[in-house]
């Protein structure tokens, strides 16, 4: 069965896209923990940090430089913050492997 993110990259899905290329998508979080919370996401389906090869260094390079784009372009010059959570106990809900940009906000250490 596709995961949530599957279907929003099918646009089975409604989602405010932020950024998309060939191989990557950006949308904004439904539920924000921060004024800016953007998902960047691989278009190929990953599950989790778990499951990346060799074969994934330029799909997650590319990923984390769109994140930074966008932290430009949504005017994040005092900081943001890039997650990834991996499996259950990571905090892991969605098994699509995603970015959460943060930003907007003074982030607080230690997160969760």
């Amino acid at each position: 069965m596709p995961s949530i993110f599957t279907k929003i990259i099918d646009r089975e899905i409604p989602a405010d896209i932020v950024f998309e290329d060939d191989t990557c998508l950006a949308f904004r979080d439904i539920s924000p923990k921060a004024p800016t919370h953007i998902l960047i996401i691989p278009k190929r389906e990953i599950m989790s940090l778990d499951d990346l090869n060799d074969e994934d260094e330029q799909t997650v390079g590319r990923c984390v430089m769109v994140a930074a784009k966008i932290a430009a372009s949504e005017g994040l010059t005092n900081g943001y913050r890039l997650v990834v959570n991996c499996g259950n106990d990571g905090g892991q809900e969605v098994p699509h492997l995603h970015f959460h940009l943060l930003g907007g906000r003074k982030m607080t250490w230690p997160p969760g």
